[in-house]
């Protein structure tokens, strides 16, 4: 037996939370590697049973004759099952759920699905791999990525364990918010910056490369966003979602207060806000995006609270889920999705479209459309005989050559008031009329400003 003097000790069990910091992505997707990651832990940190009897520092054939029988394959092939008690014979199953690690297979498997969608069939699948019947250039690449989450250092190609473990995810207690960035798939980050966080969200040579800057008008309340997004998270953890009832700082309304069933929170262009079910601070529909900075109060409330609004004591049984609200974004641009939608028709300088929005992505909706279709869209579209005419007659000064557009907005989002603002004067909104009035107005009124 070789010293390890003094070798701090592992006894984290495979819990979904520590599969998926382990996976670095998607946990579906890389589910085999971060469990095999968390046993390549247990032999190098776990106690007298798990360790296996290294030198330190180490190199991967120490590992590999330490872990594996004498008669395992060598060569860079995956090997076959050559010998019935080789740690290559071992199924991902027989990994997991054996007395030592305290999992039930079905509470296990529950927790992970209920963290990505995987069918059983496909599941079942998995666990009955053999885990460890992978090349050695794979298993290069789980010490290297151990190596990167701080588990161990390389130097002169050999590996030396760590005194202090990097944080991570555990049973007992998650890492403070700010540190989650890498702890879970990051799919909610739309759009598309999953595959540019995952890969450059760690340092690279202990120095940050990758940064993101949002625009965020959040700053003195900071610490209150804080403390409600945890309120939100403690909510959310029971097993039974409670209401709650919010006392809320309209801009519209001045202090209201909203009972609401908390749904999800997003953030959006400047600031965090809370998706809410029931009572809204302009008493109108039954949908509400709160600003979370300006939430002064959050009460929760029993199910039987007889303060409850009628629509939630309906829908107890069917609450609504985040994928609605992400359906309904989907629908219109905005992210005031429970607005009405309309059609919107846009023309852009052509310069300017090419320059800056050819090839890039808006919203679904967000469609180019021909001179000849906008000529006939505004038939179909313009009740008034005398605002046709007067679109007709705007048409016929405008080049063929620029770019036209269609779209389904929200009609009253200000996020959709502020895009378009921010391009003019390359864009034109040519419908709807009531927009393109609102519009004239600003532009007059900015216009008067510059005159002297």
């Amino acid at each position: 037996m070789f010293n390890f003097n003094p070798v701090p000790l592992i006894e984290d069990p495979p819990y979904i939370e520590l599969l998926q910091w382990l996976a670095r992505g998607s946990l579906k997707q890389n589910l085999l590697r971060a469990i095999r990651l968390w046993v390549w832990l247990h032999t190098l940190y776990g106690d007298e049973q798990d360790r296996l009897s290294l030198p330190n520092p180490f190199t991967y054939k120490h590992w590999r004759d330490a872990f594996f029988t004498a008669t395992h394959p060598k060569g860079e092939l995956a090997p076959n099952l050559h010998q019935g008690n080789c740690a290559c014979a071992k199924t991902t199953a027989q990994w997991l759920f054996y007395p030592k690690t305290g999992l039930v297979e079905s509470e296990w498997r529950r927790s992970l699905q209920q963290h990505d969608a995987i069918p059983d069939v496909d599941l079942d699948e998995l666990l009955q791999q053999r885990l460890f019947a992978v090349t050695r250039r794979t298993l290069f690449a789980d010490l290297q990525i151990l190596t990167e989450l701080g588990w161990l250092k390389l130097a002169d190609k050999q590996y030396y364990r760590v005194q202090n473990f990097p944080s991570r995810p555990s049973v007992r207690e998650l890492e403070p918010v700010n540190n989650r960035l890498g702890v879970y798939d990051l799919g909610f980050l739309n759009p598309n910056l999953e595959a540019i966080a995952q890969n450059l969200s760690q340092p690279i040579q202990n120095v940050q490369r990758f940064y993101i800057e949002v625009d965020y008008i959040i700053s003195q309340t900071q610490n209150q966003v804080e403390k409600w997004l945890e309120e939100f998270r403690n909510l959310w953890e029971q097993t039974t979602i409670l209401p709650i009832c919010l006392t809320y700082a309209s801009a519209k309304s001045g202090a209201v207060e909203c009972i609401v069933y908390p749904v999800c929170v997003y953030y959006v262009q400047r600031a965090v806000y809370l998706c809410g079910f029931g009572k809204t601070p302009t008493n109108k529909g039954e949908w509400y995006n709160y600003r979370l900075d300006k939430i002064q109060k959050i009460t929760p409330l029993a199910w039987n609270d007889a303060k409850l609004p009628k629509m939630l004591r309906q829908r107890r049984t069917t609450l609504p889920t985040p994928d609605y609200i992400r359906s309904q974004m989907l629908q219109a641009w905005g992210f005031d999705f429970y607005l009405p939608s309309k059609l919107m028709l846009l023309r852009f300088d052509r310069t300017f479209h090419d320059s800056y929005l050819k090839g890039t992505s808006r919203h679904a909706t967000f469609k180019p459309i021909t001179y000849q279709w906008v000529l006939r869209l505004i038939r179909e579209q313009v009740i008034s005989v005398k605002h046709w005419e007067s679109l007709q007659k705007v048409l016929q000064n405008r080049s063929q050559d620029d770019a036209y557009y269609t779209v389904t907005y929200r009609d009253g989002d200000p996020n959709v008031g502020l895009r378009l603002r921010a391009w003019r004067p390359k864009v034109e909104v040519l419908l709807p009329w009531e927009l393109r009035e609102e519009i004239t107005k600003e532009v007059e009124a900015e216009w008067h400003f510059y005159q002297n």
